[in-house]
């Protein structure tokens, strides 16, 4: 076992990444091996899927089935093995099946048939024994003797890019949207990684075509979640339970809420969002729902305390999941790519057996002091008032604007977030997307000229929007991004981070501040690399933070 794909990974003197029996997330080793080795798989699919193209063919499923499984390796999302071993089977198929259509139609247009090597011939072992020995040739280290601790950095960031926004497309594919331009970009970027490729220009370079990637897949999630529930409005959202039955939805995909809320119609059931759903309270088709009644808890890893505490099922529907506490073992439901060992998963969006759940527990005995806080600064909204905006920052009545988004975590140093909220000046507006908002969200920031000072954009993927709305202010400004009066305070955690990350590096936003602690696989020698051109920093301290971000205002 060899994995460092996320913030929380050991760190040590003799070298970062988990590589013992189980991994700081939970993640044990035959798992963990067993991810590997299926993604060695999918870059099989993607070599015949890249070359099927090239003669006609489609092979937009096998897209869909890539995206979904690279999904399940992302931090926190599938622990169960056993899903493992049936999901490389079914790698190996969609392979053969491809590699039978592209053998098919080079032969009748009279092409000679590329013999492919590697993933493109790998065939699984039958054991499981088997399988553990053929990992051991997909670890994500495996040529580190040979190129060194640079070129297998710039590898898994790409793989850990290309993970991310597999994962964001994912979200999209399940409300319907597709693109097969993208699904060609996801073949094409794991045909290459299955070169090994040892040139850390070119590697770097493929890590900004992701980056681009990514923007065009956070595009088309933005168009999925707008046009299946309407654009984000301002909407105010109760922190305090409601008397009665209840379920409490985790995770980030509003299609399996949006299912859950029209089977529980009219059966008396509170639904309730977690950590990343927040947001969901912003849709006009979501919240048209009356028993979605409000948000309970905080970010992903309180779930041990809050999913305790709550007295009904809770449904995961995607990252972030940690192993589940004995006190809700048995009410705790997983679906999509998540998975856990002996927890009940949801198959083809039936959810009775959490409805039927909900019914049986008590739910919340009584109504608790409301509590509001307010959602809904898409940029939509934001640009419904961007005259006023323009006109403040004119005025001098708002000198700076901080982004400060990104994954919540465990490990010390989050607290930073929190302070550059709270000690940034009176004049000066807080952008936030992400789970890390729940460092700071409860706080009352107060407004400028009607303008909230705290703007909660959305998920993660809603950075989209915040790029949206920076570009407008860029034009309205007639000057470049860079040039704005806007500090990025990045809080980063696992794959879906990267992909941001990668996109915003892409379309050369500098300045941007990484932490609590920086990527592991970003040895010295890239870190150099990225801060030489694009101004990338670790965090410092909050206050020397803001003072050269003001500085940078005036």
């Amino acid at each position: 076992m060899f994995c460092y794909q996320c913030e929380q990974t050991t760190r040590s003197s003799t070298g970062n990444g988990c590589h013992e029996v189980k991994g700081v997330c939970g993640k044990d080793e035959t798992t963990a091996d067993l991810q590997d080795l299926m993604i060695y798989g999918l870059q099989g699919i993607a070599q015949y899927a890249k070359r099927l193209r090239q003669f006609g063919g489609n092979p937009s499923q096998a897209d869909d089935f890539m995206l979904y499984a690279l999904f399940t390796t992302l931090t926190n999302v599938n622990f169960n093995a056993s899903r493992f071993v049936q999901l490389i089977k079914e790698t190996a198929g969609w392979r053969d099946r491809l590699k039978a259509q592209y053998e098919a139609l080079a032969e009748q247009q009279d092409v000679p048939v590329e013999a492919l090597t590697g993933p493109g011939q790998w065939q699984p072992a039958s054991t499981l024994a088997g399988l553990m020995i053929q990992a051991q040739e997909a670890a994500i280290n495996l040529e580190l003797q040979q190129v060194g601790e640079d070129i297998i950095g710039l590898r898994a960031m790409l793989l850990y890019g290309i993970k991310g926004a597999a994962a964001y497309a994912y979200h999209a594919l399940m409300l319907g949207y597709r693109d097969d331009d993208i699904g060609a970009g996801f073949e094409e970027a794991l045909d290459f990684l299955a070169t090994h490729p040892d040139d850390a220009d070119q590697l770097l370079d493929w890590s900004m075509r992701i980056g681009q990637l990514n923007y065009k897949v956070m595009a088309m999630l933005d168009a999925a979640n707008t046009g299946s529930f309407g654009a984000q409005q301002i909407s105010t959202v109760n922190l305090a339970p409601v008397k009665g039955k209840a379920i409490l939805v985790s995770g980030h995909d509003l299609h399996d809420l949006a299912q859950l809320l029209e089977q529980t119609q009219g059966l008396g059931i509170n639904i309730y969002t977690h950590g990343e759903m927040l947001p969901a309270h912003a849709y006009p088709k979501l919240k048209a729902y009356p028993h979605l009644v409000g948000n309970y808890g905080t970010a992903w890893q309180n779930q041990h305390q809050d999913f305790t505490q709550f007295p009904g099922p809770i449904l995961m529907t995607s990252n972030c999941l940690v192993e589940p506490a004995g006190a809700y073992r048995q009410r705790i439901f997983t679906a999509g790519p998540v998975g856990w060992p002996g927890v009940r998963h949801i198959v083809g969006g039936n959810f009775a057996p959490v409805i039927e759940a909900a019914l049986a527990l008590p739910g919340f005995s009584e109504d608790a002091p409301e509590h509001l806080i307010t959602v809904g600064f898409g940029r939509d909204t934001v640009m419904g008032v961007a005259d006023k905006v323009i006109d403040a920052v004119k005025a001098g009545a708002i000198q700076h604007f901080f982004l400060i988004g990104g994954c919540d975590g465990a490990a010390p140093g989050r607290n930073y977030f929190t302070e550059v909220a709270e000690q940034a000046p009176d004049k000066t507006v807080i952008l936030t997307l992400g789970c890390g908002k729940y460092r700071f969200n409860s706080h009352d920031f107060g407004d400028i000229g009607g303008i909230p000072r705290l703007l909660d954009m959305g998920q993660c993927n809603d950075a989209y929007s915040a790029i949206q709305v920076a570009s407008a202010l860029a034009k309205a400004f007639d000057c470049g991004v860079n040039d704005l009066p806007l500090s990025l305070m990045i809080s980063w955690f696992e794959q879906k981070a990267v992909a941001v990350l990668l996109t915003l590096l892409s379309l050369g936003i500098r300045g941007i501040r990484l932490g609590p602690t920086l990527p592991a696989f970003l040895t010295p020698a890239l870190l150099a690399k990225l801060g030489e051109a694009f101004d990338l920093k670790a965090t410092g301290t909050a206050a020397q933070d803001i003072q050269d971000a003001m500085k940078k205002a005036a």
